[in-house]
Parts: structure tokens; C-alpha cells; sequence
């Protein structure tokens, strides 16, 4: 059991350090005046750089550890050992529900309106639709022979990156916008489950690697050398071999990949940053890590609230979108980071009690409502029976 808890630990660094990258990268992002936006400037490049790698590193670094739990769950032999995935699809749903719930504003709700922007999707929706697509595969390969469930996981990330150039420019304007939003950004969604479903898939598909060699001789040492040596090779080498295709096929597809391959690069930088977590996984032990790590999803929702002004669209964006110099918006990133992962630590400690203290206010309330309407019922009986009464009086006269 210890080696499990170690073996998944640097993973859970990795999504700390992934959540508050994105803390970071959202605040200087939605604040930074436009005019300090200089690529030629080492900070900003290099700041850029690792923004880019941020949501790759999340999605590969969910669908390990969704895929991992599953295999845990799977090897116990017990009866009803499905419970993981019951729990799967019930975080699944529940993610895209939080996804569309934070996008929700309450005074067009008020007033009977639902902006459009309720129904852009965002890194929630897709992640949850990711973790029941996961499910699926590994229900699908449950009871087939090893190699199904790997070979499945791998394809899929693969199939999914290869023909990202066909499918990006299509709008699915046949579809409702609610459903053509997880498929285009047409309309104004963040993201879209395709690609960014590939790196879930490729996550499971090292989760499976990893939980199966587990035991075996040296294995960090092989990982990592393996992660580093795929890493590099996707990093520096990837557009060469599509460039190489096109001209052995002519097949148009291959030279698009190469005029944009940021799927296949990214997913290289992040192979090199899993071998960078697991040549340094002795010295990460600090259990504050650990428990960001766990606590990605109220660091997201309370980021969103005070950044981007969910349910009331009084954010920080809102007042100060594009206008910050950088003196000013690296240190106020600083202390966003700081603030956020507090509040949402805090919560996280306390959730059962401030849970339970909401479920009693809110029962309280709606008793309270109860009695109201019922007063206000029996006065309203009363009153016709007042009225019932007078009126009979007057005909009788």
C-alpha cells in the first residue's frame, strides 16, 4: 500500500503545481494590458510557454489518476467492485453540471434570461465528459484481454490528435448550440472535448504502463528515461516525421499537423515534466502540496467566482480586463494564488461543517416558507369564508 501512496504521489504534485499554474496564467492573462504582450520579451515568452503546457499537463495528469483508481478498484476482486465507477460517473456528471452552474448569472435568471454564455463550455465540462469517456473504454475492455484496454487508450489519443485538423474547422452548426459547443469554438467555448480528451486517454494510457510494471526492477528509472527520451522526441523531432509523411503520401493531412502540431509538441513537454516530477519525487513530500492536489476542483470554482465573476459578473475581470501593468499584475497574481488556494483549503477542512450548517439554514428556510404559505392559505380561507358569508347575507336581505 506504501508504494502505492508513493507511485501516486509525485502525480498529485504534478496537479498542484498544474492548479496553481492555471491560478497564475488566468489572472495575467485576463488582466495583463495587451501592450506589455511581447514576444520577444524572455519573461513573457517564457511565461507563455509554461501557460501553454498547463491545460495538456491537467487533462494527462486527471486521466492518470482516474484510470489508476480504477485499476486499484478493479484488482480487489470483490463483489461490487464497480463502485469506482459509479463514483466516476457520478463526479463525471457532476463536473459538467459545476461547469454550467458557474457560468450561471443570477440576475438574467431573475429576470427570466439565460445569456448565451451559460452554454459555452469550459475545462470542467470537459473533464467530465473525459472521466465518462474513460469509463466507457474501461468498461468496454473490463473483461477482454490485457492488452485491449492500453491498445484502446493509445489509439484513441492518437486517432484524436492525428485528425484534429479535419475536425477543427467544422462549426456542427447542425447540431443545438448546447451540443455543437463541446465539439467547435464557433460560438465562443473555451474548450472543446476534442483534442483535449486525447490527453485524458493518453494519461489512462500511462496509469495502465504504470500500475502494471509497478513492481518491476528500476522501474522510476525506466519511466523516466522513457517519459525524458518520448518527450524529447515529440518536442523536437514530431513536425520533422510529419513533414517527412506529407511528402512520402502527399496526403494534405500530414502537412497541416506540421504547420500546427502544438498537440503532439505539448504532449511531448508534458512526458518531459512527468520525468522531471518523478526524478524529484523524494524532495516533494511537503503535505500542503498534497492537499492542493486534492483540492483542484474548490480551487477552480472560488478562482472563477473572484476572477471571472461567476453567478453575479462582478469579477475582477470585469473591472480591470486588460489594463494592468506588469509591476502591478505579477504580484496581484501572487497574492490571487495566495488568497485562492487559501479560501479554497480552508473550505476543503471545513467542509463538513459548513456543509451541514447550509443544509440546516436552507431546511430551516424552507420550513419557515412552509409556515408562510400556509398562514397566508388558512387567512386566505378564512377571508372567503368571510366574503361566503356577507354575500349570502345580502342575497337573504
Amino acid at each position: 500500500m506504501k508504494a502505492d501512496k508513493a507511485r501516486l504521489y509525485f502525480i498529485d504534485v504534478m496537479r498542484a503545481w498544474a492548479i496553481l499554474m492555471m491560478l497564475q496564467g488566468h489572472f495575467i492573462d485576463g488582466l495583463l494590458d495587451p501592450a506589455f504582450r511581447d514576444d520577444g520579451n524572455i519573461a513573457f515568452a517564457t511565461w507563455k510557454f509554461f501557460r501553454g503546457i498547463t491545460a495538456p499537463t491537467f487533462f494527462t495528469v486527471s486521466g492518470f489518476i482516474f484510470v489508476f483508481l480504477l485499476l486499484k478498484e478493479q484488482a480487489k476482486g470483490l463483489p461490487g467492485n464497480n463502485v469506482r465507477i459509479r463514483k466516476g460517473l457520478k463526479r463525471g456528471l457532476m463536473l459538467v453540471g459545476i461547469g454550467y452552474l458557474l457560468r450561471l448569472n443570477l440576475w438574467g435568471l431573475l429576470s427570466g434570461t439565460i445569456y448565451p454564455g451559460f452554454y459555452l463550455v469550459d475545462v470542467l465540462h470537459c473533464i467530465g465528459l473525459s472521466i465518462i469517456f474513460l469509463i466507457a473504454i474501461f468498461s468496454y475492455s473490463k473483461n477482454k484481454r490485457r492488452f485491449v484496454l492500453p491498445v484502446l487508450l493509445g489509439l484513441t489519443s492518437l486517432v484524436v490528435f492525428l485528425l484534429e485538423p479535419a475536425y477543427k474547422t467544422l462549426s456542427f452548426s447542425f447540431l443545438p448550440d448546447i451540443m455543437a459547443n463541446y465539439f467547435s469554438k464557433a460560438n465562443g467555448s473555451v474548450f472543446t472535448i476534442f483534442p483535449w480528451f486525447g490527453y485524458a486517454a493518453f494519461g489512462g494510457f500511462m496509469a495502465v504502463l504504470f500500475y502494471r510494471y509497478q513492481k518491476i526492477p528500476h522501474m522510476y528509472t525506466k519511466a523516466i528515461l522513457s517519459c525524458l527520451a518520448i518527450g524529447l522526441f515529440l518536442t523536437f523531432a514530431s513536425s520533422a516525421v510529419f513533414l517527412n509523411l506529407f511528402h512520402l503520401t502527399q496526403i494534405q493531412l500530414f502537412a497541416d499537423i506540421f504547420n500546427n502540431n502544438y498537440l503532439f509538441i505539448r504532449l511531448g513537454n508534458v512526458l518531459m515534466l512527468f520525468s522531471l516530477f518523478m526524478i524529484v519525487r523524494n524532495l516533494i513530500t511537503n503535505k500542503l502540496t498534497l492537499e492542493i492536489g486534492k483540492s483542484t476542483l474548490y480551487i477552480y470554482v472560488i478562482h472563477f467566482v473572484i476572477l471571472y465573476g461567476s453567478f453575479t459578473g462582478l469579477g475582477l475581470y470585469k473591472f480591470f480586463h486588460h489594463t494592468i501593468a506588469p509591476a502591478y499584475v505579477v504580484p496581484g497574481a501572487l497574492v490571487f494564488v495566495v488568497v485562492t488556494t487559501y479560501l479554497s483549503l480552508l473550505y476543503g477542512r471545513n467542509k463538513i461543517f459548513i456543509v451541514s450548517t447550509l443544509e440546516r439554514k436552507f431546511s430551516f428556510g424552507i420550513l419557515y416558507f412552509q409556515v408562510v404559505v400556509q398562514d397566508a392559505f388558512a387567512n386566505m380561507q378564512r377571508l372567503f369564508k368571510k366574503v361566503k358569508t356577507y354575500l349570502i347575507s345580502i342575497k337573504v336581505k
